[in-house]
């Protein structure tokens, strides 16, 4: 592709800044530029001439319909389409959008996950537009950005508490950069790099297996003879068939405005990743939904299937979404930068303290941040970071806090040059920080990675959290600094007091190590091994009051959000053991029954032939096959009553957490035996018997 086709394609569907500049009167894209930067609200002239040029705009550009495309708690995206035709007074038709149209919106709020802030009987809901975030065109209609609300003013949907948080850390933030001498910053805003992981199978097998149509990840399947142990996928040279799909990823993200840059194959048979370029916290987390939204209507263009859950195949490495998360301002600095002396550095320090401060006393809602069924069977292997949130800083940056906390002077070693050993490359500049795959918050230069999001999950839940946990610490840290008479003195006993409070939470070590398991304990840390465990604690008093505080969520939106995601939780469990309950009966039962009979029939048929031929002719492999089959069959049979019987029971535990808990301690153990028990038997029935794809045929589908 020519680079000036590349740069025309860029952004062409996006009703961007400079499509803006362009149409828009002077003093509206003024007023709009104003209230992108500020969040302050528009004035009605204002949405007219916007709502005009951007229908004009739309259509031009072969949008026939529009619609207000929000995030509910389902954690994907939804939209009702409305076509810009209306009827005139002589019966013909007028194109019509008008500010309303673009301003707000309504929905029936009950249909979608309110955890009881909307009632059956009580539809109402509105979506309102975020002019903060680009409005695009996809699939033929106007694709407009907007946060959504009960008919009482509560946030239900992913994008109002991450608006909420953003202005709650940019004010935070503001008194901090005041403070060092810094008015020239009008605006602090997080920014946000989401990789993408997903697998990619072949259409074919994906509609022979009925889990990963209604789960999206394999109940049953043993492990292939080879996975990923000779790491041969790992960056490995891209299938032409993928290839092809990348391609029109890239393209079709590129003309959404999405900064798409890296592609490239992942650790496990069939996995890929997607990194973009940062963007803005707001404009990084709708992106990412689109992201995924368009790796999967691509797929199916090519005859394949992307999958975006966390573990759909046991036996190999499952997908995250690793959140980079940095500060920037409104001058193009960013404040997690540490420069050449970051000892010297006591903005960055101070910075760089308040998420340290922010992640161990908010170890619980990190965590929670990411919970879900599916991520509970992905972290904790040797693939993900371990349940036990710790932050990663390297040895270096570590050493400048351990000085600063002793009152020393930190003698920074030069840096070295890695010696490469072949002339024809350049000399490289060794990195004083190593990474740590298995830190869950790592520090990797200017920016905190945050390695426990999962594949699937809309990243503005980790992203709200995010800012408001630092939000809190900056907010603490200025109301001692605006008090003191001595601002280096109190900075220098605030930090050094910040880093003997917290380095408990700092760990560069091996975060899969039972001794880390141990340790952390010692420290005091947290550790809750699922979603179940973790998620009771959303309410807990302090949490309450720091989403308070900050004006990010009220009571009563948190107690409805934690009563989604345990709700959640048990209809994904739920939904997996009625799915395994059919593919046991109908499809692995028959299978193994089937493959017993042939077995039956071939070992009659020796012992006919040989009274009729009067030979010793042995059948043991066939004798060993049935005891080992009718052995594991009798165990299966037993396994499936079990499971059923414990399914009939789930409607009898009252409440979602005890609902959860009982998918946790009961529906998971059956479903467990069930699976290992099935998994044996496929290594024992013969192909031509097992019409079920095996992992084998699934990882390995697409072939060149």
């Amino acid at each position: 592709m020519e680079s000036k086709k590349l740069t025309e394609m860029f952004g062409s569907m996006v009703f961007n800044d400079k499509v803006m500049r362009e149409r828009l009167p002077k003093a509206t894209y003024d007023a709009v530029s104003t209230a992108m930067k500020n969040g302050s609200a528009l004035p009605l002239p204002h949405i007219r001439a916007v709502a005009k040029a951007m229908k004009e705009w739309a259509i031009e550009n072969g949008a026939t319909h529009y619609t207000h495309w929000f995030q509910p708690m389902t954690g994907i995206t939804a939209e009702k389409h409305d076509a810009f035709i209306n009827p005139d007074s002589n019966g013909d038709m007028i194109l019509k959008f008008s500010a309303h149209s673009l301003e707000s919106g309504e929905s029936d709020a009950s249909s979608f996950p309110t955890g009881g802030l909307r009632a059956t009987f009580e539809a109402r809901g509105y979506t309102a537009w975020d002019p903060t975030s680009y409005a695009f065109i996809k699939d033929g209609s106007l694709h407009i950005p907007t946060a959504f609300c009960s008919y009482g003013g509560e946030a239900i949907d992913k994008k109002t508490p991450l608006l909420r948080s953003t202005e709650a850390f940019n004010t935070q933030a503001l008194r901090i950069l005041k403070l060092f001498g810094n008015e020239k910053v009008k605006k602090v805003i997080p920014s946000v790099g989401a990789e993408q992981e997903y697998f990619l199978i072949d259409k074919s097998v994906y509609e022979k297996r009925i889990d990963l149509i209604h789960c999206g990840r394999t109940l049953f399947g043993a492990r292939p003879s080879k996975g990923q142990e000779l790491n041969d996928h790992y960056y490995g040279a891209i299938k032409s068939r993928v290839s092809a799909f990348m391609k029109e990823v890239d393209e079709e993200l590129w003309k959404l405005g999405v900064y798409a840059k890296t592609k490239h194959n992942e650790v496990a048979p069939a996995q890929h990743e997607l990194a973009p370029v940062y963007a803005s916290v707001n404009i990084a987390c709708d992106q990412n939904q689109l992201t995924m939204e368009t790796l999967k209507s691509v797929a199916h263009k090519h005859d394949l299937v992307c999958l975006l859950h966390e573990k759909p195949f046991a036996s190999v490495n499952g997908s995250g979404k690793h959140d980079n998360w940095s500060i920037t301002t409104d001058t193009g600095e960013n404040l997690l930068e540490p420069g050449e002396t970051p000892e010297k550095n006591a903005q960055f320090i101070l910075f760089l303290m308040a998420v340290i401060k922010a992640v161990d006393e908010y170890q619980d809602l990190l965590r929670i941040s990411v919970s879900s069924a599916g991520n509970d069977l992905r972290l904790g292997a040797d693939e993900a970071p371990p349940v036990i949130v710790s932050v990663y800083l390297g040895d270096e940056l570590q050493a400048v806090l351990s000085a600063i906390e002793a009152g020393e002077i930190y003698n920074a070693k030069k840096k070295t040059e890695l010696k490469i050993g072949v002339s024809a490359l350049p000399a490289i500049p060794k990195d004083t920080t190593d990474r740590n795959r298995t830190s869950p918050f790592a520090f990797t230069g200017n920016k905190f990675e945050f390695r426990m999001v999962g594949s699937s999950q809309n990243i503005s839940c980790p992203n709200f959290i995010l800012n408001t946990i630092v939000a809190e610490s900056l907010s603490q840290f200025a109301d001692v600094l605006e008090n003191a008479t001595d601002f280096n003195a109190e900075l220098d006993k605030l930090i050094k007091k910040t880093i003997k409070a917290h380095k408990r939470i700092i760990f560069n070590g091996n975060s899969y190590s039972k001794e880390w398991a141990k340790e952390a304990k010692r420290r005091g840390l947290s550790a809750y091994p699922t979603t179940v465990d973790a998620l009771p604690h959303y309410v807990d008093d302090k949490n309450v009051k720091l989403f308070e505080k900050h004006k990010v969520l009220n009571k009563s939106e948190m107690n409805s959000r934690m009563e989604i995601l345990l709700e959640n939780y048990a209809n994904i469990i739920h939904i997996e053991a009625l799915t395994m309950l059919d593919m046991a009966r109908k499809e692995i039962t028959p299978a193994v029954i089937g493959y017993q009979s042939f077995i039956f029939e071939e070992a009659n048929l020796k012992r006919e032939f040989a009274k009729r031929s009067d030979s010793k002719l042995h059948y043991n492999l066939e004798k060993s096959l049935i005891f080992k089959l009718s052995n594991l069959a009798d165990k299966f049979s037993t396994a499936i009553d079990n499971l059923e019987i414990d399914i009939e029971g789930l409607s009898k535990a009252v409440g979602t957490l005890k609902k959860a808990q009982y998918c946790k301690n009961v529906l998971i153990k059956d479903m467990i035996t069930l699976r290992d028990l099935a998994d044996d038997m496929e290594l024992l029935i013969g192909k031509k018997f097992y019409n079920i794809p095996t992992y084998e045929d699934i990882l390995y589908s697409v072939k060149y």
